[in-house]
């Protein structure tokens, strides 16, 4: 009988045994999948925060780049107008790692990206309005031409000595049209000194431009004309050796190099 309770309970104790080595099996295998998957948040965590310090350091660069897109304008107009009366708490590092917790990094980045993002609407808002004052001006060609004479100094063409030339002739054939290189209002619509047929436009800022030697107009005084109007044909009238046009920009009533303003 006793021999028989021992059995039993020897019996009774393996499969206890059992029972405990197949809950620690599973308890190590489990142990095991929860120390990879912490592996792997870490290793995500890590991946975050080093992507977080590029993109900071790549936003500093960007603050170098508009500072010297900026810097043309003058300070007046640059955005802030901050100086380095500066003060504060600094962000201390992990005294584990040494670096910024992910906590830090995030408030840095997003610091970042806001004040990046007021120096694009600035910088957008410069550009519009430059735009409108770019448009404004004589930028394009009123005829697509070689220059037969440059503004300046020239051998007049009807006698030994030099004379001075206050525009550029550009080379046209008879009836040619000449658009208006900007919006304006005509000031003058017919003969007009030496230039004979002249178009004399008023593009406001104290800037005008002159068309002469037209052999005819399309418009009178007082118009008000789009750019790429069309304002005359190009021609051979007043003091002049063959058809051509003869294209001024006067600033304040003196003649300067048109060349200056030729951009389109």
């Amino acid at each position: 009988m006793a021999a028989l309770a021992g059995v039993a309970f020897a019996v009774t104790t393996f499969f206890t045994l059992l029972g405990d080595w197949v809950q620690l099996r599973k308890l190590t295998v489990e142990a095991r999948t929860f120390k990879q998957q912490l592996a792997d948040q870490q290793a995500t965590i890590d991946s975050f925060n080093r992507r977080v310090v590029e993109l900071r350091q790549e936003m500093a660069g960007w603050r170098d780049l508009h500072a010297r897109i900026w810097e043309p304008f003058g300070p007046e107009l640059q955005p802030g107008g901050r100086d380095r009366a500066i003060g504060g708490g600094a962000l201390r590092p992990d005294s584990k790692t040494g670096r910024l917790s992910p906590r830090d990094e995030l408030d840095q980045l997003a610091e970042s990206v806001a004040e990046q993002g007021e120096s694009l609407k600035a910088l957008d808002r410069l550009v519009a309005r430059a735009g409108k004052a770019l448009a404004a001006l004589p930028s394009r060609w009123p005829v697509r031409g070689a220059v037969n004479s440059e503004y300046g100094m020239r051998q007049s063409p009807w006698s030994q000595g030099t004379e001075f030339h206050s525009g550029i002739d550009i080379r046209s054939q008879h009836g040619t049209a000449v658009r208006a290189p900007a919006a304006g209002t005509v000031t003058v619509a017919g003969t007009y000194q030496e230039y004979g047929i002249t178009v004399i436009l008023d593009h406001g800022q104290d800037i005008k431009s002159l068309y002469g030697h037209l052999s005819k107009i399309n418009i009178k005084p007082g118009d008000r004309v789009e750019r790429g109007t069309v304002v005359g044909w190009s021609g051979n009238t007043g003091r002049s050796t063959g058809a051509h046009l003869h294209y001024e920009i006067l600033v304040k009533g003196q003649a300067v190099n048109p060349r200056a303003y030729l951009w389109d």
